[in-house]
């Protein structure tokens, strides 16, 4: 080496090359041009080769975009691991993992306070992932709210509500309460209360409701459809029709129930049996006190 050459201990070969050229604090410039030129290798290539490759054998084995997600989440996070791990190494800044436990150790403490929300968020993700209680595509009920699932990710899944809003909800509100899926089967039953007049015929009624269920070409003939008395209400008689769907969607559930109803309630006017509304009657009297200082006399009291 030249004289007036700044010496490095253990350098990397861009920490020498920069003494070699009698740049100031080569060494720590060095090593870091070091880690993120190897980091960005590394990243990219996973990115450009790894990720693709991932992702084309996960499509081989047939899962779905629910399944896929993720997964390559977790392959890049593999990826990003990795590349701190090489470029740590190859900047001599020394073992990254045990300095990585050292640094973990000391901040756990503080970590683990800041982001319970996250990592509740994050383990219940993976329980959505594992379990499937619902998938992209699938219609959910939950806590008052309802919508169509967007998106699902280790920390929150989307839901497009039926108002055309979307929700971000973090997972754990998705695993820590109860989750209704209507279309999680390939059939769905729907219910409907017809009122009638306490003297209209209930078996005729009946027999409408049934004709209309068979007619309807989106209501399945098995299971058959069903009919049954269920209440005696103040002013009507409850006929509660049991249909069923195939392949159930949010909008084929509110449009088969909507003509479905409109046919039963049209064949009732028909055949003059009654849906009656409920009535009212208000009784009761009202009490005048001191009337008489309140009336004035007339002319042929004086």
């Amino acid at each position: 080496m030249t004289q007036g050459t700044p010496v490095v201990d253990d350098p990397t070969p861009l920490a020498q090359l920069l003494a070699d050229v009698g740049v100031p604090y080569a060494e720590s410039i060095g090593q870091a041009l070091t880690f993120v030129v190897v980091f960005l290798v590394i990243y990219l290539f996973g990115r450009a080769v790894i990720l693709p490759v991932v992702n084309r054998a996960l499509k081989s084995r047939d899962l779905d975009a629910h399944a896929r997600k993720p997964l390559k989440k977790i392959v890049s996070i593999a990826v990003v691991f990795v590349g701190i791990s090489v470029a740590f190494g190859m900047a001599n800044y020394g073992d990254f993992l045990q300095s990585l436990a050292t640094v973990a150790a000391a901040a756990t403490l503080a970590i683990g306070f800041a982001m319970q929300d996250v990592l509740s968020n994050f383990v219940a993700g993976i329980f959505i992932f594992t379990d499937k209680p619902f998938r992209i595509g699938d219609w959910i009920e939950w806590d008052g709210n309802a919508g169509v699932v967007e998106d699902i990710s280790l920390r929150v899944t989307r839901v497009r509500t039926f108002d055309n809003e979307l929700l971000t909800v973090p997972n754990s509100q998705l695993t820590d309460g109860v989750i209704k899926n209507p279309v999680a089967k390939e059939q769905l039953r729907l219910k409907f209360v017809f009122g009638i007049g306490y003297d209209d015929d209930i078996d005729r009624a009946t027999e409408i409701i049934l004709e209309e269920a068979d007619e309807h070409e989106g209501i399945l003939a098995d299971p058959e459809p069903s009919v049954r008395l269920i209440e005696l209400g103040d002013s009507s008689v409850g006929l509660q029709s049991r249909i069923w769907i195939a392949n159930p969607s949010r909008a084929d559930f509110v449009k088969i129930r909507g003509e479905y109803v409109k046919a039963v309630k049209q064949r009732f006017d028909e055949e003059g049996i009654d849906i009656p509304y409920p009535n009212r009657t208000i009784g009761g009297g009202l009490e005048l006190a001191n009337v008489d200082g309140l009336v004035e006399p007339t002319a042929d009291d004086d």
